[in-house]
């Protein structure tokens, strides 16, 4: 079974991959959404980041928005909270690849946003980064409902240049010329992969 690792900086293109491999029959573990559920009500991460980060609990579940204000833009409080989740989020796509392992799937993705910042790159056989050019990242990640330019300006110190993802990468998919286009890439790599583990 190959592992492919998906990353990709904010606003290019990342999730819109992930839906099209799904769709090309593809497993993807989305570390995000594994965040979001382990913040959830109820969710394993919820009682250490309420205890870290005082203030960010509301109605049982941890409020993104306020924790992300309270991260973004401040390096040490964010070692803090990737401490608490890069274990659990870990955890989950290790069941999610003995799963998968066990089903002889010959391709999985795992969806990393922060792929070479958590050390993720080892853990996989090969990446497929996304990428965008400057000027549409900004529009993209501009009209999300709430973006700041301070939050943006945050979010894009906690990641590597996109210069070194493309530079460290084995696959680079442009996701600014179409939908088309960044489905007729996604699609070659993918069948280049599995005829590779055939």
């Amino acid at each position: 079974m190959i592992v492919l690792g998906l990353t990709g900086g904010v606003g290019m293109g990342k999730s819109t991959a992930a839906a099209m491999l799904r769709r090309m029959d593809v497993p993807v573990h989305d570390a995000d959404a594994t965040v979001h559920r382990l913040m959830a009500k109820g969710g394993a991460a919820v009682a250490a980041v309420a205890e870290e980060f005082p203030g960010a609990l509301r109605d049982g579940a941890i409020d993104r928005k306020a924790l992300g204000r309270r991260v973004f833009g401040d390096p040490p409080a964010l070692k803090r909270l990737e401490a608490i989740l890069h274990p659990l989020v870990r955890r989950d796509q290790a069941a999610f690849l003995r799963r998968y392992r066990a089903a002889r799937a010959p391709l999985v993705v795992l969806d990393i946003p922060l792929l070479y910042e958590s050390g993720g790159a080892r853990r996989v056989d090969a990446v497929l980064a996304m990428t965008v050019a400057p000027f549409l990242q900004r529009r993209r990640v501009m009209s999300r409902p709430g973006m700041t330019e301070a939050q943006f300006a945050g979010i894009l110190a906690a990641q590597v240049p996109d210069a070194l993802r493309r530079r460290e990468a084995d696959f680079v998919v442009p996701s600014g010329l179409g939908k088309g286009f960044t489905y007729r890439r996604l699609r070659r790599i993918v069948a280049a992969l599995r005829r590779r583990e055939s």
